[in-house]
């Protein structure tokens, strides 16, 4: 399956990424940022009558090109640009605090993929588990805490995939050497090449079937969906095969 001589039975770490790996991501940001609007319409209506969501989407770009070390953090970019709204439009900016959780509560109710839950269910067996995301999906409101190991974010990390702190933090944090650990994800530049520039091998999550980019390296292997690779690596990694 791997597109040169890789031993499966060296893999010790599987790390996955969260947000369109595991999940579509778009629709369920959409869904919470209606849902923190809708808040907002509530309870601090010259906000909303004062932004659009693409004025506050502006104002967050703002705060992003102001705040360059603070870039990888999503849910502070988050809360600042509404504790700058909500000062703006006369409100206590505390309230940013009740109207982030609102849109985090939201933005953890995902749609598993259905090949998910099968495929960790059978890796976690065999391999130590470690989600790794640059966004801030939290695995417990998900419903997928128990299935791995170590949770690392952008923002405990402090810095965002491709950036190789992300992928030595997976090493550090189980300590396995990066050539035992295969990282898995649906991001090109992000998950593939900085996971395979940290030295790890790599499985390109391809659900909508898009053309690789012909100017990065290939990835290690491309799957469809999760249960052909666990399938794969199980079979493989078993004894007498």
């Amino acid at each position: 399956m791997f597109r040169h001589q890789t031993d499966p039975t060296r893999l010790r770490v599987l790390s996955l990424d969260l947000d369109d790996t595991l999940w579509d991501v778009a629709p369920v940001i959409e869904g919470a940022e209606q849902a923190l609007r809708a808040w907002l319409g509530r309870h601090c209506p010259r906000v909303t009558a004062r932004y659009s969501p693409h004025g506050l989407r502006s104002l967050r770009d703002q705060i992003n090109r102001e705040h360059p070390d603070r870039a990888h953090d999503l849910s502070w970019m988050r809360v600042r640009t509404l504790e700058l709204a909500l000062e703006g439009c006369g409100y206590p900016s505390a309230l940013a605090g009740d109207a982030f959780e609102v849109f985090l509560a939201a933005r953890n109710r995902v749609a598993l993929h259905a090949d998910v839950l099968p495929a960790l269910d059978a890796l976690q067996r065999r391999y130590t588990l470690v989600a790794l995301t640059n966004g801030n999906a939290d695995l417990a409101r998900v419903g997928l805490e128990r299935y791995f190991d170590h949770y690392l974010c952008a923002r405990g990390v402090g810095a965002a995939k491709p950036d190789p702190r992300m992928f030595h933090a997976v090493t550090e944090a189980t300590g396995h050497a990066p050539e035992t650990v295969l990282h898995i994800g649906d991001d090109p530049v992000r998950d593939v090449v900085g996971a395979a520039r940290a030295g790890m091998l790599t499985a390109w999550v391809n659900r909508r079937g898009a053309p690789w980019p012909v100017d990065h390296p290939p990835p290690d292997t491309r799957i469809s969906e999760l249960l052909t690779l666990s399938d794969w690596l199980l079979r493989a990694a078993s004894p007498g095969r």
